[in-house]
C-alpha cells in the first residue's frame, strides 16, 4: 500500500478512537445524570449526541472513499471495513446513552428510588468499563483484552436480570413506583444493550486482527426482554 493510503488509514483509525472517547464519555455522563439527578448534564448530553452522529457519517464516507480509491488487500481491507462497523456500534452506544439521559430527565422530577438507583449505577459502571477496555484494546492493537471482554459478557446480563427482578418486585408491591420503575427498567435495558455493543466491538477487533471469526456462542444468560428504542445488538 502507498504511503498516502497508510496515512489516510491511520487518520481514519484516529477518528474511530475519537468517536470511542466521545461514546464512552456519553455513557459515563448518562449514568451520572441518573444517579445525581443532574438535569443540565442530561440536557447537554442529548445535544452532544449530534456530534457523534456526525462523526459516524464522516467515518463511513471516508472509509468507503478509501476502499474505492486504493482497493486494499485482505488485511488492509479488514482494517478499513472494521472502522465502518466500529463507528456504527459506537454511534449506537451514543444513542443508547442519549435515551438514558432522556429518561433521567423524567426521573429527576419525581422521588428517587435510592436502592435501585444504586443498582443502576453499579451496572452502568460495569458496562462503561467494558466499553473502555475494548476501546483501549483497539487503540493498542491488542486483541487479548478484547477477548477478555467477550468472555465476560454474561456478567452484564446477570446484572440486568437481577435488576429486572428487583424492579418487577418493587412495582408489584408498590404501585406508586410503577412509573419510575418502568423508566429504570428501560435504562437497565439500554445499559445491557451497550454491553452487547462492547462485545460486538470485541468480535470486530478479533476478526480485524486475526482474519478469523470468533467461534462458539457468546457466554450469556437467559434474559427477559423489553423493546428498547434506537438500538439493535
Amino acid at each position: 500500500m502507498t504511503r498516502t493510503y497508510q496515512a489516510e488509514l491511520r487518520q481514519l483509525v484516529a477518528e474511530v478512537i475519537r468517536m470511542g472517547g466521545l461514546a464512552e464519555a456519553q455513557v459515563v455522563d448518562a449514568i451520572d445524570a441518573v444517579v445525581r439527578r443532574d438535569v443540565p448534564l442530561a440536557q447537554a448530553l442529548i445535544v452532544r449526541d449530534l456530534r457523534l452522529d456526525s462523526l459516524q457519517s464522516e467515518v463511513e464516507r471516508r472509509a468507503l472513499d478509501l476502499i474505492a480509491t486504493h482497493q486494499p488487500g485482505h488485511a488492509d481491507l479488514r482494517r478499513a471495513i472494521s472502522t465502518l462497523k466500529l463507528a456504527m456500534n459506537l454511534e449506537r452506544c451514543g444513542d443508547l446513552a442519549r435515551n438514558i439521559a432522556k429518561r433521567s430527565l423524567v426521573l429527576s422530577a419525581g422521588e428517587p428510588i435510592m436502592p435501585l438507583t444504586g443498582a443502576i449505577e453499579r451496572m452502568g459502571r460495569l458496562v462503561s468499563s467494558r466499553l473502555r477496555e475494548v476501546l483501549d484494546a483497539y487503540a493498542a492493537g491488542d486483541v487479548e483484552p478484547a477477548l477478555d471482554v467477550w468472555r465476560r459478557d454474561g456478567e452484564v446480563d446477570e446484572h440486568y436480570e437481577s435488576l429486572f427482578r428487583e424492579l418487577l418486585s418493587l412495582m408489584t408491591n408498590h404501585p406508586g413506583s410503577v412509573a419510575a420503575g418502568a423508566h429504570l427498567l428501560f435504562i437497565a435495558k439500554n445499559l445491557e444493550r451497550i454491553g452487547d455493543h462492547a462485545t460486538n466491538i470485541a468480535e470486530i477487533l478479533h476478526f480485524q486482527m486475526t482474519g478469523e471469526e470468533l467461534t462458539g456462542a457468546r457466554p450469556k444468560v437467559s434474559l427477559p426482554d423489553i423493546e428498547v428504542e434506537g438500538s439493535s445488538p
